[in-house]
């Protein structure tokens, strides 16, 4: 497969051979679904929590003596049916939400989601993107330039418009994009399902040094997709 190649001017710079190994593989939602739920259970923090009858400060004593009064028991001011109560089947903080993830299935779901994109036509490849220092404006005119050659919403969306991928952590690009609420980027090696599916594009440096880095993936795909033909 071929797609062009772009540079931080936004024109053509020729193309790039894409593999269809890691581009070329067929949608599966239950697969992106199932890793996508069990990431996010897995980000989940577990800050709610209610104080339960036996942690709620007083009610040590018994409010009135249990039988004459003409009102009904009870052993605690603290009961949950009390005003300043204990809560009853309240979220706790010891709740654990993780799911476990194979990493065959995560890797797989990857590669699909960028299959999907690079399908949809919402993947942007540059030849590089290099600065010596953080550099906003350099960044700006790289999204502009993008904006141009026929990708608007780069500019025009306001949260999630595109995350740039780079082959290697590069302090001065990050930075320089860091100023822009609606680009993210991350290094090819963190990449996860989670991460492309939220940005509208991708917009991948050195795709040369970026498909080495994928290509080991690969070999994970291909078991995953015969393991399940298998079955």
């Amino acid at each position: 497969m071929e797609a062009k190649l772009y540079n931080i001017q936004g024109k053509e710079k020729g193309t790039v051979t894409v593999p269809e190994a890691l581009f070329g593989l067929t949608w599966n939602a239950d697969l992106v679904h199932q890793v996508v739920v069990s990431m996010q259970a897995n980000a989940r923090q577990t800050n709610a929590h209610t104080k339960d009858r036996s942690e709620v400060r007083g009610g040590g004593r018994k409010p009135w003596k249990q039988k004459g009064t003409g009102r009904a028991r009870h052993g605690s001011t603290r009961s949950p049916i009390w005003a300043h109560g204990g809560v009853a089947h309240g979220p706790r903080n010891e709740k654990i939400y993780d799911k476990k993830i194979n990493r065959k299935v995560r890797e797989k779901a990857l590669l699909t989601a960028l299959s999907r994109k690079f399908k949809d036509g919402e993947v942007i490849f540059l030849d590089k993107i290099a600065m010596e220092a953080p550099k906003s404006a350099i960044a700006q005119s790289t999204l502009a330039s993008l904006a141009g050659a026929g990708f608007p919403y780069i500019t025009t969306k306001k949260k999630n418009a595109a995350l740039v991928i780079l082959p290697r952590a590069d302090r001065a690009v990050i930075k320089s994009f860091a100023n822009f609420g609606h680009i993210n980027t991350e290094e090819v090696r963190n990449l996860n399902v989670v991460d492309v599916l939220a940005s509208k594009y991708l917009v991948i440096a050195e795709p040369e040094a970026a498909f080495e880095v994928l290509s080991k993936k690969r070999v994970v795909a291909g078991k995953v997709a015969k393991e399940s033909s298998a079955n």
